[in-house]
């Protein structure tokens, strides 16, 4: 609950000299209040209008789904998912959790690209392994 509300609910009951800031004194001595009323990580950008493709592989979405049960003959545990928002389909390329800033943009480029193409957009989550 935040501050204000607190607040709002003591002062709806009670009342003493200066009890807003001897409250907001008292409040601000719990660990989990701090916590909870810290605003974390980054500050979120505006949001960006992004045109409809006009063609296959002109904008992609690319993620990670990562803690998967190990398979195949190389043991993978992830997958990068790659979304076509012209086709509205997702290629899945099957890789490492442990893959290096080096390896994700190898596999997305023997892979991907030398089938497709360059795309004119690409959109991620600003995973260190898309940003370095």
């Amino acid at each position: 609950m935040s501050e204000h509300r607190t607040k709002e609910r003591v002062g709806s009951t009670a009342s003493w000299p200066k009890w807003e800031q001897k409250l907001s004194e008292y409040i601000n001595t719990f660990e989990r209040c701090k916590k909870e009323n810290r605003k974390n990580g980054k500050k979120y950008g505006l949001l960006q209008h992004i045109e409809e493709p006009k063609q296959s592989w002109e904008t992609i979405n690319m993620d990670w789904v990562t803690g998967l049960v190990p398979g195949g003959k190389e043991n993978f545990n992830a997958c990068l998912v790659i979304f076509d928002s012209f086709r509205k389909s997702s290629t899945f390329l099957p890789c490492h959790k442990e893959d290096t800033t080096i390896d994700t943009p190898l596999l997305f480029w023997n892979k991907m690209i030398s089938t497709c193409g360059v795309p004119k957009i690409i959109i991620n989550d600003w995973d260190p392994k898309f940003t370095s």
